[in-house]
């Protein structure tokens, strides 16, 4: 693996942004961030947090550390707040930024402008196996925790990636998702790097943004998430010069993936996978009638409904059977040609009064009633009592009584959510992601009078990603 990424150094002309620094000026950087982070005695055991989101010194950091600098944690976001949890979850000294910022107590500022360049060749010491990486994530499938990462699990992926997905030294990426979230980290800076290709360094957010982009910087590739593939619903959207798309964090509407098609001709590929595990499957608009092929480097099996895999991505944090098979929490049943099919995930089934409900298959019938655009299901607990009541924040139109009567008409009434909460749009993190705990709180506010309607929540642009 490092002889690998080495021989990619190596190359003095290529450009990694269409205007921005030569590999080799960002090999040059990353020998500069070493030599300011590692101290005199050459110990540098302590994790540093990394608070950038510029792809080329983004870049620069994760190779010091291959080359013997701290592993790095990289936090899902740079607010204090954000900051101030991963410091309690996992202390650090040091934060090492390009950008200004407000460090938690007990920590100090290491700005990037001060990390001199070298001029001696990089040595990468870090053995492929060992962490150099720790991500931590926003927590929308759960709390917030940090995941350790290999070269092999991430660089691994990358060369993977390059190779099978057709990513190569032609190539132009345009990304509408930060690099500090694995699947802008993999698909915005490692993959460009690893295929020799070029990447806008801005990310595009706004739909008049990534269109502009597309046409003026002829970008080939667009990593999106579904967010923004539903605001590039435009006719403005035309070929351009793409012939790649990928989608991942979240499941693809097929209504938006069919305007793309139409528009561009580009099938877009959804990502299958997280943060943990790495990539897992992949699948193309059309095709297949939407199962998942698994990655062609790992093994999978499926053990009561569970999806089990063996892989070199999966991060060593998670625990392993006996043959080295990580069993996650998503329910699949076996599809034609080796491929599999994703049913939700174990962890909302749900008992209430008694009987199973599966809150996906809720979500799924509440999302295709007439004028519903998506919807949200959870649990809550009652008050006074232990048992828990369903609740639902669905982004719809329709008056509150016309959606009440068409869920009474749906299911048994042990299955039907009891809290029901309207919205325009259903909030995501920045990644593209729910964002749950500000769900938690819409779905925990008391009802407004019915004169009064509810407050506009609208998502933010979305700056890997659970299936």
């Amino acid at each position: 693996m490092n002889q690998r990424i080495l021989s990619l150094l190596a190359d003095e002309k290529h450009r990694f942004t269409p205007s921005g620094p030569t590999i080799a000026e960002i090999g040059e950087l990353a020998a500069g961030i070493r030599n300011a982070l590692v101290p005199p005695d050459g110990s540098a055991d302590d994790p540093v947090c990394l608070c950038i989101e510029d792809k080329p010194h983004l870049l620069s950091a994760l190779l010091a550390s291959l080359a013997g600098a701290p592993p790095f944690i990289l936090p899902h976001a740079f607010h204090p707040q954000v900051l101030r949890e991963l410091h309690e979850a996992k202390p650090f000294r040091l934060i090492l930024t390009d950008r200004d910022i407000e460090p938690p107590k007990g920590s100090a500022v290491i700005r990037l402008e001060d990390c001199r360049p070298g001029n001696r060749p990089l040595k990468l010491v870090r053995p492929p196996d060992q962490p150099f990486l720790s991500l931590f994530t926003g927590g929308s499938t759960g709390k917030p925790r940090t995941w350790a990462k290999t070269s092999a699990n991430l660089f691994g992926e990358a060369f993977y990636i390059a190779r099978t997905l057709g990513v190569g030294n032609g190539d132009c990426l345009l990304s509408t998702v930060p690099p500090q979230h694995i699947y802008g980290l993999l698909y915005s800076v490692l993959l460009p790097f690893v295929a020799s290709a070029q990447v806008l360094r801005r990310t595009c957010t706004f739909p008049r943004e990534i269109i502009v982009a597309l046409q003026q910087e002829e970008a080939t590739v667009l990593v999106g998430v579904p967010i923004h593939y539903r605001a590039l619903r435009s006719d403005d959207l035309k070929h351009f010069s793409l012939r790649l798309a990928f989608s991942s964090a979240a499941p693809l509407d097929p209504g938006d993936a069919a305007f793309f098609w139409e528009k561009t001709g580009v099938a877009i590929t959804e990502i299958y996978g997280s943060t943990e595990t790495g990539g897992m499957a992949t699948r193309r608009y059309g095709e297949n009638q939407g199962s998942w092929a698994p990655y062609t480097c790992l093994d999978w099996k499926i053990l009561s409904e569970r999806l089990c895999v063996r892989s070199d991505f999966v991060s060593p944090d998670l625990p392993r059977d006996a043959e080295g098979f990580f069993v996650t929490a998503d329910r699949v049943s076996p599809a034609a040609e080796n491929r599999f099919r994703f049913l939700g995930r174990a962890d909302h089934i749900v008992k209430v009064a008694g009987k199973r409900v599966d809150l996906e298959e809720i979500r799924d019938k509440i999302r295709r009633i007439s004028g519903v655009t998506d919807a949200f299901i959870t649990t809550l607990p009652q008050n006074r009592a232990r048992r828990s009541e369903i609740a639902a924040l669905v982004a719809t139109d329709l008056p509150a009584r016309d959606l009440r009567a068409a869920i009474r008409s749906l299911d048994a009434s042990y299955g039907r959510p009891r809290r029901i909460r309207i919205v325009p749009a259903i909030p995501v993190l920045p990644n593209g992601k729910i964002d749950r705990e500000r769900i938690e709180q819409l779905l925990a506010a008391p009802r407004r009078p019915k004169k009064v309607k509810e407050s506009a929540i609208t998502p933010s642009p979305a700056h890997w990603p659970d299936p």
